[in-house]
């Protein structure tokens, strides 16, 4: 091996070092130069182990040539780390003096969304995607919008079915969040995608599927040659954005007088796997969708053509969708205040009712 060759070798490892540090700007960009280098595989990293192959009167010069190198470029490194630290301390120092300690601090999130309420945005969200708007209206309504501008007049039996709560001024505790059909048709005019989440009421006996108080979510959609298909396909494609993943379903034919033909969409019981529970009456399915086509005398009384427009309509059950997708057994968890059901709800399967079997 030449020593004079050895020699010029560094000189020039020595000049591509200090080339490479041109523009470099933080530490960590620094290191990985310095490792293609002084590392073992690095360029001057691969020469300090060839001292062995120089005859032996001259690995003494080849070793201290070396270690030289080695020196000059370790110390060339290091004063532009200093250099680039130096820099991030400044900036920092910088960054420090426009902070105002006299501002109010960022008050951490305390507390759970209501699993209802998460399963409510979820489900704005999916119809939003499609298109449709989220409306709302009031939870006090008067007999018109609640019955009458849906196909039920007062002599109607599907009046008994709705278990009313009646205030003392005339006006009810909305039964439904059907009411927003006529109000939306009037408002806005076909064609119309809208949505409306909200709270219901009826005077009922509560038991582990039933509430006095509950959420629905109200959809319709109107517009020329709306079919059934169109109803089917959104209703399954809820569901499955909803559960992430396909649910079996059942269509069966229901009764409603604001749709014409009306259905009962069944899930399978995801409490018990459809193997039968006190939540799905032992039946294996839950009622979470009535729906239908809407009666053309609903959207007469909206002031739409029913022989231009068609629409579907369905009463999402919020609050047994949350049952479902959450696990929680007994609906009576949903208004029971305890604060275990928003961090774990599927633990409870009722007040004080035991496990659900």
């Amino acid at each position: 091996m030449d020593i004079e060759k050895l020699q010029q070798q560094l000189a020039d490892i020595q000049s591509q070092a200090k080339s490479s540090l041109d523009g470099v700007a933080s530490v960590q960009a620094l290191r990985e130069i310095r490792a293609r280098f002084l590392g073992k595989k690095g360029t001057l990293g691969k020469l300090m182990g060839t001292v062995r192959d120089y005859l032996p009167e001259q690995r003494g010069q080849a070793g201290q040539a070396l270690n030289k190198a080695n020196k000059a470029v370790g110390e060339l490194f290091e004063r532009m780390t200093e250099q680039i630290a130096s820099k991030e301390v400044a900036a920092e120092a910088s960054q420090a003096s426009a902070f105002d300690p006299t501002l109010p601090g960022v008050r951490p999130m305390l507390g759970n969304v209501h699993p209802v309420t998460a399963v409510q945005w979820e489900i704005e969200h999916i119809f939003q995607r499609l298109g449709f708007t989220v409306e709302a209206g009031p939870e006090m309504e008067s007999d018109y919008y609640n019955f009458e501008a849906l196909n039920i007049p007062a002599d109607h039996p599907a009046r008994d079915m709705q278990d009313t709560f009646w205030l003392k001024n005339g006006m009810l505790l909305r039964t439904h969040t059907s009411p927003v059909q006529n109000r939306s048709m009037k408002k806005f005019g076909p064609p119309i995608r809208c949505i409306v989440p909200g709270r219901c009421f009826r005077y009922e006996t509560i038991d582990a599927s039933h509430e006095n108080t509950f959420h629905q979510c109200e959809g319709l959609m109107v517009d020329r040659s709306i079919s059934i298909a169109n109803l089917i396909a959104v209703m399954k494609l809820l569901l499955r954005e909803v559960f992430r993943r396909e649910v079996k379903v059942r269509l069966r034919p229901g009764f409603f007088p604001f749709v014409e033909p009306g259905f009962e969409l069944d899930m399978s019981c995801l409490i018990c796997d459809g193997k039968g529970c006190a939540t799905c009456k032992r039946s294996g399915w839950i009622e979470i969708l009535p729906c239908g086509m809407v009666h053309p005398s609903v959207l007469r009384h909206g002031g739409i053509d029913p022989h231009e427009y068609t629409g579907f309509a369905f009463g999402l059950g919020l609050t047994r969708l949350a049952m479902m997708k959450y696990g929680i057994g007994d609906i009576r968890v949903m208004n029971a205040g305890d604060l275990r059901a928003l961090v774990h709800p599927s633990r409870l399967t009722g007040p004080g009712i035991g496990a659900n079997t």
